[in-house]
């Protein structure tokens, strides 16, 4: 197949482009100039103005939107937040505009979303039929839902992947998790009760490449693994993944809201989401145990 990758050398983006291999001819889009090697060549895009090189769809498949600003990257000013709203809503709608006049559309389009489009939900199990929360995690994702849809109208077939939290040794939750634990201290956040909903970064790239190849895959998906752990459950599968010695302790929400603010929600919203419809699709899970998918990341360092 021919590929267009938004987001293509973020986290995600960087795996899904190495699992992919050989096999494809992969095109991303990135606002700085890069070097094209063997099958992966990089084109010229700028979301902010609504450009990009035309030449990047020429001949292709499917699209993989995976383009936004980094939601921890930085403290939620008011600023901030609309660099993360816009960042999201400018890449798809720059996608739509160069395809609304194509005869050669993609055939496929994959739209990231994330499960914080559920917001704080204590113990309700989550499926895809469940509306959205309340929320700045829960607004953006409604409005980057939104967007997508001006891609798909012009698209047969799409998926659109609430993601749930990553793990990889190389950036997001799992990352921060990793750090003090050099010093014996896993830290859990307030009573460690909040439901968090995880995904090993392959299986996250494998329900993507699922849905290259089967046209049965059509709609909303929540993007994780089946059964969310609270965050205290998720810090002692670390410690287990790692073969650890320590401690695992509470990191109280006031010195979390103290030093983070408002993207406090991030780590206390709790998130019970459940991947129904990859179920019933018999998706085939390789990493359903947390403690089992920390100890291969660690040990492969992805």
């Amino acid at each position: 197949m021919k590929i267009l990758i938004t987001g293509g050398t973020g986290l995600i983006g960087s795996r899904l482009v190495e699992l992919l291999g050989s096999d494809h001819h992969i095109n991303i889009l990135t606002r700085s100039p890069r070097s094209s090697k063997d099958n992966v060549h990089y084109y010229k895009w700028d979301p902010k103005s609504k450009t990009m090189d035309d030449k990047s769809l020429d001949g292709v498949d499917a699209i993989i939107n995976l383009a936004g600003a980094g939601i921890a990257d930085k403290r939620w000013t008011s600023e901030r937040k609309k660099v993360i709203l816009d960042s999201r809503v400018d890449s798809a709608m720059t996608l739509a505009h160069y395809l609304k006049d194509r005869s050669d559309r993609p055939k496929v389009y994959i739209g990231a979303s994330a499960v914080g489009f559920y917001g704080d939900r204590g113990e309700n199990r989550l499926t895809e039929n469940d509306g959205p929360g309340e929320g700045f995690l829960s607004e953006v994702t409604v409005t980057w839902e939104d967007a997508h849809k001006l891609v798909t109208a012009a698209i047969d077939r799409s998926m659109i992947l609430r993601i749930g939290i990553v793990l990889s040794t190389q950036g997001g939750a799992l990352k921060e998790i990793l750090k003090p634990t050099a010093l014996g201290a896993y830290g859990y956040f307030g009573n460690g009760q909040a439901y968090y909903s995880c995904v090993h970064i392959d299986d996250i790239c494998g329900m993507m490449i699922a849905a290259l190849n089967d046209d049965n895959y059509n709609g909303v998906y929540n993007g994780s693994a089946p059964e969310p752990l609270t965050n205290k459950e998720l810090v002692k599968a670390v410690k287990k993944g790692k073969s650890g010695i320590g401690i695992v302790i509470p990191v109280p929400v006031l010195a979390l809201k103290i030093a983070m603010g408002e993207m406090t929600e991030m780590l206390t919203n709790s998130t019970r989401v459940i991947p129904q419809k990859l179920i019933d699709e018999n998706y085939a899970f390789k990493y359903t145990d947390a403690a089992i998918a920390v100890k291969d990341l660690l040990d492969r360092q992805l």
